[in-house]
């Protein structure tokens, strides 16, 4: 028996804003689109649904497909469907943003995927609602970050109390002080300082610290 044959098809696709956080700059990942309608235009990367996946199930496998890395942080930016955003055919797309560090990716998946990092402040227009699917997905992180240790997945698992205040400067886009925001630092126990020093930018050199995700867990459930 088949139901709902009155009623029209649609088509469900999952579209992924991919940030990554290098030389001081929050970047997404975007490239030209291989396939009509829109090839050559500047595009997120996605695909559709299989009849045998969730919409999560679909956005981690072509997150996957895209970076070889699994267990990314990932998260439903909303669902988009107007009725034109799409001149091929009826298509509804559920954004997701995900957040990876730069160093973990392999390069040779982003060229083979004719992909490229680009400043978000600096985003070439994008087939069609592209562009607003990133900026609701970088609000979210922005609100996001305030509450929760995600920036760290944009960061190397060593990083310099520059590096940190940087990367919230990149997602909040703004200048943060460096006096008010090392003393906020302090008063989290779940970043940790080492005994390790970068000197890459200076021969003094800048302790390294890490993201204890224990402690943070215990901090949060006595909290709770």
């Amino acid at each position: 028996m088949t139901y709902y044959s009155q009623h029209s098809k649609v088509w469900v696709s999952v579209d992924c804003i991919i940030f990554g956080f290098d030389e001081g700059k929050l970047k997404i990942l975007i490239g030209r689109r291989q396939m009509d309608p829109g090839r050559g235009e500047w595009s997120l990367y996605g695909g559709f649904v299989s009849a045998d996946e969730g919409i999560d199930e679909a956005a981690s496998r072509t997150l996957y497909e895209l970076t070889g890395l699994r267990n990314i942080f990932m998260r439903q930016v909303g669902a988009f469907g107007s009725v034109d955003r799409d001149p091929g055919e009826r298509v509804i797309s559920i954004a997701y943003y995900a957040l990876i560090n730069v160093k973990d990716y392999d390069d040779r998946l982003r060229q083979e995927h004719h992909l490229e990092w680009v400043d978000v402040n600096a985003i070439p227009l994008l087939y069609s609602d592209h562009k607003e699917m990133v900026a609701k997905a970088r609000k979210m992180m922005k609100e996001k970050i305030k509450h929760e240790p995600v920036g760290f997945r944009l960061l190397p698992s060593l990083f310099t109390l520059t590096q940190l205040q940087r990367l919230y400067e990149a997602v909040n886009g703004e200048e943060l002080d460096k006096r008010n925001f090392r003393k906020r630092i302090k008063d989290m126990d779940f970043i940790e300082k080492t005994e390790l020093i970068d000197k890459t930018g200076s021969k003094r050199g800048a302790y390294l610290y890490r993201f204890n995700s224990k402690a943070y867990n215990e901090e949060t459930n006595f909290r709770l």
